[in-house]
């Protein structure tokens, strides 16, 4: 049978080839133009792509600039922009001892950082003043009529919602948190007027507001709010940027697995020496030991652990901190104690030396606390005692360190309560109120304190005769606020202040850490911005949910449609142009290989389109 080989007239396509000088040959004019042609708008498309690419991605950073824009922060000065719609809102009240006030805070939309906070600020009003209002008296005065509660706090509310936007209303929380005057009542006194809250401010206010939002709160909790909204503040809790140079600490973060210490910014400690109580909180960085079971319970209570960050699985912002506060203890509380002593001593001691020492103007009682030569009156008039000042600094001293009740047990302070160790080295503290009446309002010492030249002015300022005294008030020397009440006892509280700063809390006498100040960065720290701070910890959930869908949506919708749909494209177009001159390229040296066992003629049959040649059949 014979066999028949189409191999030379119909190779296949992995067989065909064309020499350099077929080539020319098959691209006909009309063929050349269409791959000119081609080759020319493949460059105009190569042009086009650029130009919008380039364009979309500069229309992605503008929008990305935009958002930006969005999230900027809220600032400390300029009257709110109630008219942005990222901005939210929340409220305060503090139901202090002898008044009622309510905070407005607010903030922008989270910017999706699960490693930051809020970013809340107080709102201010058109005339760039913080949107507070204040009430009088306290809300415990009303704890035999609780019914009326509701109607006393209702001017508090109306007045924030005049400046929140009504649409805002439903998404903004509102908290009432009662302080020392609720904690002295009754605990069913207590609820009473909690209950009349509860029930009659959602039906006048449409904040988001739910039986858990008004409550009394511990002097603990007080305290950590404090801390809270100090350190915010001085933004201790930003640990996004670590090389700003600030100091640092290495914190061994609670409940954490990290065997390893945790190194971010230092936080302040507080010190805040009111009328009647004073108050200390700090961070404890590290694992603290107790030296007996005993103490180690009544630190459970001193010691408050929290997570200010939105996600309970990040330890960025898991804070240890001791808070105590020594009621009793407050510059004016101290006074009175000491007075009663006196009182008390002096009777015992004239009776039983049957003396009269303090009971006429003619045979005063002499008082190391009083400035030189200031005559004074204590006690009832059943009782009185009649004082005459003698100014010695270091005695007043001497004479108040038993009012301190320190122990000799290891790690306590005032009223032998436990104080977990400081790391004086490393620490920062922030003193308040008294520590700075004393230090600036008569003294002019506020500031970077010193304990020497603190005790130098003190003492100074104690020997002064009082007519003097009174003279250089009445010329106007001392600060503006400082009046007659502080004059008298201004000596008294400098020996208390620093006593309790020194023997109390154990401070040494050349610590250089301690700032005393009445505002932190020109504006007044209240402690219910770190109370909202700490109760919206949650919220950037949302926004961060919200980002991450949003950020992905723009991320395909400009990054691919603009950027990466457009490379794929030329991606796709070079990769088919390089496949066609690999063939090509591959068609010739096929055609090398087969020229060689097809017969010359048939080229020419095949490339001028002539009648069939001779077929050769093989039998």
């Amino acid at each position: 049978m014979g066999r028949i080989s189409f191999s030379c007239l119909f190779p296949a396509p992995w067989h065909f080839s064309l020499s350099s000088q077929v080539l020319p040959r098959l691209l006909t004019p009309s063929l050349r133009q269409l791959l000119f042609i081609g080759l020319v708008l493949c460059l105009i498309g190569l042009l086009y792509l650029l130009l919008v690419t380039g364009k979309g991605h500069a229309s992605w950073i503008r929008e990305e600039n935009h958002f930006h824009r969005h999230l900027a922060r809220v600032t400390d000065v300029d009257a709110t922009d109630t008219s942005n719609p990222d901005l939210n809102y929340g409220l305060v009240v503090d139901c202090g001892s002898s008044g009622s006030r309510v905070f407005v805070y607010c903030w922008p939309r989270h910017n999706g950082n699960p490693h930051e906070l809020l970013d809340i600020r107080q709102m201010r009003d058109q005339h760039r003043k913080p949107v507070v209002m204040k009430i009088k008296p306290g809300i415990s005065e009303l704890a035999k009529s609780p019914g009326k509660a509701s109607d006393y706090i209702y001017p508090l509310l109306s007045f924030a919602a005049q400046h929140i936007p009504k649409n805002k209303h439903q998404e903004t929380p509102l908290y009432i948190l009662c302080t020392a005057g609720m904690r002295i009542l009754p605990e069913s006194q207590q609820q009473a007027l909690l209950e009349d809250l509860r029930t009659d401010i959602p039906v006048n206010f449409n904040f988001l507001f739910s039986d858990s939002h008004v409550e009394v709160i511990s002097g603990k909790q007080e305290g950590v709010y404090a801390w809270i909204g100090i350190n915010f503040v001085l933004g201790r809790f930003n640990h996004v940027h670590k090389d700003d140079g600030e100091a640092v600490v290495e914190v061994n973060v609670p409940g954490s697995d990290q065997k390893e210490a945790q190194v971010r910014k230092r936080t302040a400690g507080v010190l805040d020496m009111g009328g009647v109580s004073t108050q200390i909180a700090y961070e404890v960085p590290k694992t603290v030991s107790f030296a007996s079971p005993q103490q180690e319970e009544v630190a459970k209570n001193l010691l408050a652990e929290f997570n200010l960050g939105c996600d309970a699985h990040r330890t960025d912002h898991v804070y240890r901190v001791y808070v105590s506060t020594f009621l009793g203890f407050g510059g004016n509380a101290a006074r009175q104690r000491y007075e009663e002593s006196v009182i008390r001593n002096t009777a015992t001691r004239n009776k039983l030396l049957d003396q009269h020492t303090g009971e006429t103007a003619e045979s005063p009682l002499l008082d190391p606390c009083l400035p030189e030569d200031l005559q004074d009156e204590i006690g009832p008039s059943t009782e009185k005692l009649y004082l005459r000042g003698t100014g010695d600094f270091e005695q007043c001293r001497q004479i108040l360190q038993p009012f301190l009740n320190r122990t000799n047990e290891t790690l306590t302070s005032l009223s032998g309560i436990y104080q977990p160790a400081i790391d004086y080295s490393n620490s920062q503290f922030y003193g308040f109120s008294e520590f700075y009446y004393c230090t600036e309002d008569v003294l002019r010492m506020g500031g970077d304190y010193n304990a020497s030249k603190y005790a130098k002015a003190a003492k100074s300022y104690c020997s002064t005769q009082w007519k003097s005294l009174r003279e250089r008030f009445d010329s106007g020397l001392y600060a503006s606020h400082a009046d007659l009440h502080r004059l008298k006892y201004q000596c008294f509280k400098s020996a208390w202040m620093y006593e309790v700063l020194h023997s109390g809390f154990s401070f040494p006498a050349n610590y250089k850490s301690l700032k005393t100040a009445l505002l932190v960065y020109d504006k007044e720290v209240q402690w219910t911005l770190g109370a909202i701070l700490y109760r919206t910890r949650f919220l950037p959930l949302r926004d961060i949910q919200q980002e991450s869908l949003k950020g992905l949506h723009s991320h395909w919708r400009h990054s691919f449609s603009f950027v990466n749909n457009h490379y794929l494209f030329l991606a796709c177009f070079f990769i088919v142009v390089l496949s066609i001159m690999l063939y090509l390229l591959r068609l010739r040296r096929i055609h090398r290989r087969t020229a060689q066992h097809c017969t010359p003629s048939s080229v020419p049959w095949m490339e001028e389109g002539l009648g069939s040649p001779t077929i050769p059949i093989n039998l």
